[in-house]
């Protein structure tokens, strides 16, 4: 079986580098890229972030990632976001009382963290659903990299009767946020895989292997 394609969404704000490598060892075949063509062929696409919400949202519509995005997930493609990459899919970000429209793809708003320590910056737990298909074989204990400021706290999408319902992990500085979701083709993570060593790759292969 030839290895699984995953296009490295390449809009100017992201740990590409490090990413690159990390998916190439989790299995995939990565290209680096901003051809809309590339990423749309690809058998999945990982959407990086690193940084303030709006200067993302920026680099992102220069490329017309957001475009990508939505018509990947029109066709039901996989989608990672990591770090930014995950806020950016919000309805909106708020960073020193500036609003700025996101890719809304999930209701909700990414906002500062309510802790008395920032930035979040380091280790920590997750709570993983036990149907969690990026968490499969992970131990509760295991932790992984975190450095934000911002994240969403709640998750306000609807339930649907015609749709399953997302996965979501929580994790806690200072207040809880969401630290994972799987919400069909489209997932994310507010920490790092790429940066959080064996746990990090673990979860990197689970999302390649689901491809």
């Amino acid at each position: 079986m030839s290895p699984k394609s995953v296009a490295l969404l390449d809009y100017g704000s992201g740990n590409l580098h490090s990413a690159e490598r990390a998916l190439a060892r989790a299995g995939a075949r990565v290209e680096v890229t901003a051809d809309p063509e590339v990423a749309l062929a690809a058998d999945g696409l990982v959407v990086p972030g690193v940084g303030a919400f709006a200067a993302c949202m920026a680099g992102l519509r220069a490329v017309r990632g957001e475009r990508m995005i939505g018509r990947r997930l029109a066709g039901g493609r996989p989608v990672l976001g990591i770090c930014v990459g995950m806020q950016i899919l919000f309805e909106r970000g708020v960073e020193f009382g500036v609003e700025t429209d996101g890719c809304a793809e999930w209701p909700g708003t990414v906002e500062r963290l309510s802790a008395p320590v920032l930035p979040h910056m380091g280790w920590n737990t997750v709570a993983a659903p036990a149907d969690s298909v990026l968490f499969a074989g992970l131990d509760i204990d295991t932790r992984f990299y975190f450095v934000h400021s911002y994240a969403a706290q709640t998750w306000e999408l609807p339930r649907s009767e015609h749709f399953a319902a997302p996965k979501l992990t929580w994790a806690e500085h200072g207040v809880p946020f969401l630290a994972a979701v799987e919400n069909g083709a489209l997932s994310a993570t507010q920490f790092h895989p790429e940066k959080s060593g064996d746990a990090g790759a673990h979860l990197l292969r689970n999302w390649v292997r689901s491809l």
